[in-house]
C-alpha cells in the first residue's frame, strides 16, 4: 500500500510542469473574458461598428495563429537538440510578456491589436515547447493523469489573478479609478502572475530526451523536417489522428476564444459573460481531473469521442442562444468538456511520438492545432461580416466535429509499429 501511494505522488518536475499551466492559463483567461470586451470598447469608441469589431478581433486571432503555425515545426525541430528546448521557450516567453505589457498601455485599437498579436504568438510558441516537456517530466502510464492535472489546475489557478483583476474593475468607482485604468492594472496583475508561476518550471524541468548537437543546425533541421513529414505520411495512425484533431480542436478553440465576442453580439451583458466564464473555470477543474480517471478506466480515445459528441450538442444549443441564462448553461457545458478533450488529446499524441523528437512532433501537432484555431475564428468572422450574424458560424462547426470523429475512428484501425 505504501509503495502504491508513493507511485501516486507527483514528482517535483511534474508539479513544476503543472504550475506553468497555472501560469499561462491566467493569460488565456483574460484573452477569453476581459480582453475582447476591452478591445470592443476601444474599437466602438473610435466609431467601429459592432459586427466589424467582431470581424477584426477574429482576424487578429487568426493572424497570430497563422504566423505561429508556419514557424512551429522549425522551432520544434531546433528545440529537440540538446539544451535548446528551454532556450527557445525563453525567447518567446519574453515576447509574450513584453507584448502583454505593450498592449496594456496601447493608445488605440490598432496598436492594441498589433501588440496583442505579438503576445499571442509568444504565448502559443511557449505552449509548443511546454507540451513537448510533458515527455521529459513523466512516463506514458502517467501521461493522461499529468496532462489532465495541468489543465485542471490551470483552470482553477487562473481564477486567482482574474478574480483579483475583476474585483478591481467592478469596484473602480469606489477606489477612484477610471474603468480603463482598472482594466489595465488587471492585465498587469496577470503578467506578473505568469512570470512568478513560471519560475518552478525553469528550476525543476529539464530536457531529458534530446538529439546530439549539430554543427550546421539550420540545414540539419530542415533535413529532419523533410524526413519527419515522410514518416508522418507513412504512419497512418498518427497522420489520421492529427488530421482528426485538426478538425475537432478547431471547434473547441473557436468556442473558447470567441465566446465573449459572440455573446456581446447577441446582446449578453458584459458582466454576466465574464462571471459565466469564471464559472466555466471552476466547473472545468474537477471535470478535467475526472476525465483523466475515466480515461484510465475506459480508454483515452473513447473519452475523446464522447467529448466530441458533447461539443456537437453545445454547437446546436449555441446556435439558438439569445438569453443570459442560456449563456450560463452553455458556460457550464463547455466547462465539462474543454479541459478533458484538450488534455487527453495532448497525452494521446505524446504516447505515439518518438521521445527524442518530441518537440518536432509537437511542432507539427501545434501546426494542425493552430491552423484549426485560424480557420475557426475566420469562419465566425466571415459569417459576422457577410451574414451580419455569427450564429451560422457556430452551427457550421458541427461539420468539423463530425469529420474529426470519423478520422480518429479510422486511425484506430492502424496499430502503432
Amino acid at each position: 500500500m505504501r509503495e502504491k501511494n508513493a507511485d501516486q505522488r507527483l514528482t517535483r518536475s511534474e508539479k513544476s510542469w503543472i504550475l506553468y499551466d497555472v501560469a499561462n492559463s491566467a493569460f488565456i483567461m483574460i484573452v477569453t473574458a476581459t480582453i475582447p470586451i476591452y478591445f470592443r470598447s476601444l474599437a466602438e469608441g473610435a466609431g467601429v461598428e459592432s459586427s466589424t469589431a467582431t470581424s477584426l478581433w477574429g482576424s487578429a486571432t487568426s493572424i497570430s495563429i497563422l504566423i505561429l503555425a508556419l514557424l512551429s515545426p522549425v522551432l520544434g525541430a531546433i528545440a529537440d537538440y540538446e539544451g535548446m528546448k528551454k532556450k527557445i521557450f525563453t525567447v518567446f516567453f519574453v515576447l509574450a510578456i513584453g507584448g502583454g505589457i505593450l498592449f496594456t498601455f496601447a493608445p488605440g485599437w490598432i496598436s492594441f491589436l498589433v501588440f496583442f498579436i505579438l503576445a499571442r504568438i509568444g504565448y502559443a510558441a511557449c505552449n509548443v515547447f511546454y507540451d513537448a516537456m510533458l515527455i521529459d517530466v513523466t512516463t506514458n502510464d502517467r501521461m493522461d493523469r499529468i496532462s489532465t492535472y495541468g489543465y485542471a489546475f490551470g483552470y482553477i489557478g487562473s481564477c486567482i489573478p482574474f478574480v483579483a483583476g475583476l474585483l478591481l474593475i467592478l469596484n473602480c468607482d469606489a477606489l477612484g479609478l477610471p474603468m480603463t485604468v482598472a482594466t489595465q492594472i488587471s492585465f498587469i496583475i496577470t503578467m506578473v502572475w505568469w512570470v512568478v508561476m513560471s519560475l518552478p518550471l525553469y528550476k525543476n524541468v529539464h530536457q531529458k530526451y534530446s538529439l546530439p548537437r549539430q554543427k550546421h543546425v539550420v540545414s540539419a533541421t530542415f533535413s529532419r523536417l523533410g524526413g519527419t513529414m515522410k514518416k508522418l505520411a507513412k504512419d497512418k495512425r498518427l497522420l489520421l489522428f492529427i488530421l482528426g484533431y485538426f478538425c475537432y480542436i478547431d471547434g473547441v478553440g473557436t468556442i473558447i476564444s470567441m465566446a465573449t465576442t459572440y455573446g456581446g453580439e447577441v446582446g449578453i451583458d458584459s458582466n454576466a459573460m465574464v462571471l459565466a466564464l469564471l464559472l466555466t473555470q471552476f466547473v472545468a477543474f474537477p471535470c478535467s481531473i475526472f476525465s483523466g480517471v475515466l480515461a484510465k478506466k475506459y480508454g483515452t480515445m473513447r473519452l475523446i469521442k464522447i467529448f466530441i459528441f458533447m461539443y456537437i450538442a453545445i454547437c446546436i444549443f449555441g446556435y439558438g442562444l439569445d438569453t443570459e441564462i442560456e449563456f450560463w448553461i452553455l458556460a457550464v457545458c463547455v466547462g465539462v468538456c474543454q479541459g478533458g478533450i484538450q488534455a487527453l488529446s495532448r497525452s494521446y499524441f505524446g504516447k505515439l511520438v518518438p521521445k527524442d523528437e518530441s518537440s518536432e512532433y509537437f511542432g507539427f501537432f501545434d501546426v494542425f492545432g493552430k491552423f484549426a484555431d485560424f480557420f475557426g475564428p475566420l469562419i465566425l468572422s466571415a459569417c459576422a461580416y457577410f451574414l451580419h450574424s455569427s450564429k451560422y458560424g457556430i452551427l457550421s462547426l458541427i461539420v468539423l466535429f463530425v469529420i474529426g470523429f470519423i478520422l480518429i475512428t479510422i486511425s484506430e484501425k492502424y496499430k502503432k509499429d
